[in-house]
């Protein structure tokens, strides 16, 4: 028995979330099925991120176990061949038995994209968020560099959420322009339900002028959900990369 981690890319416009649910097709559900069709054993993954219906990644990371003999670095191979276009697999590798990619210490990072412009571009709708009112990119990195180190991040967390603490630590924010797309791209230890997006929409909320940068810092006190902006659509919203220590993978 040894245990494989994958590297996984997707557009996630077209599937529930990454999550197993019923009646519904999911990453997990997808990669579960054509795993254990190349494998010839059951096969159930674990995730290091359930993005959402609509969020894109470029880096997640999935592990599971396996009896088969065939080499942990040619299962991408094989398994990009079973996969459809909007999955693809970048990598797979052996890595200790108790490595579980949501219980060790990592660098997780997210971009969430907005096209600014008058009108809309077709070929950004499913992966940018639009809006047509002027955002100011500067107001909007002052109130990001609030958020930047430990905090209570309750305020950016969505009701629903089942996490034991909202404590997290953000180690990087930068909000960049680059012609009429602004990327606003998040380091940290891990985030909670919707907390990237809830971010978004608050900063999106600051560069249209309703919201002060300094305002960010009584909303982290407030430790409320109805402080903050509204949450940002799933679209514009990207995991990038996770990044663990080596010696965890060895």
């Amino acid at each position: 028995m040894k245990r494989v981690m994958l590297t996984v890319a997707y557009d996630g416009t077209d599937y529930h979330g990454w999550q197993l649910q019923p009646n519904v097709t999911t990453i997990e559900s997808v990669l579960n099925g054509a795993l254990s069709t190349l494998l010839r054993e059951e096969i159930k993954v674990i995730g290091a991120s359930r993005t959402d219906t609509g969020v894109h990644a470029l880096g997640n990371i999935a592990v599971f176990d396996t009896e088969a003999r065939m080499p942990a670095e040619k299962i991408s191979y094989a398994l990009n061949q079973r996969l459809p276009q909007d999955i693809r697999i970048q990598a797979s590798q052996e890595v200790p038995r108790d490595f579980h990619p949501r219980r060790q210490e990592s660098r997780k990072t997210y971009e969430y994209k907005i096209y600014n412009s008058a009108f809309p571009m077709p070929v950004y709708r499913l992966y940018a968020h639009f809006t047509y009112v002027p955002l100011d990119v500067g107001q909007m990195q002052r109130a990001a560099d609030y958020l930047i180190g430990e905090h209570d991040f309750k305020s950016f967390c969505s009701t629903a959420t089942a996490a034991e603490s909202t404590v997290r630590t953000i180690y990087e924010i930068k909000v960049d322009r680059l012609g009429q797309m602004i990327t606003i791209q998040v380091t940290g230890s891990g985030f909670l339900y919707n907390m990237v997006r809830i971010i978004a929409g608050t900063l999106i909320e600051v560069g249209r002028g309703n919201l002060k940068p300094g305002q960010m810092e009584d909303i982290l006190m407030a430790r409320d959900r109805m402080q903050a902006g509204p949450t940002a659509p799933a679209c514009g919203l990207t995991l990038i990369r996770y990044e663990f220590q080596e010696n965890m993978l060895s």
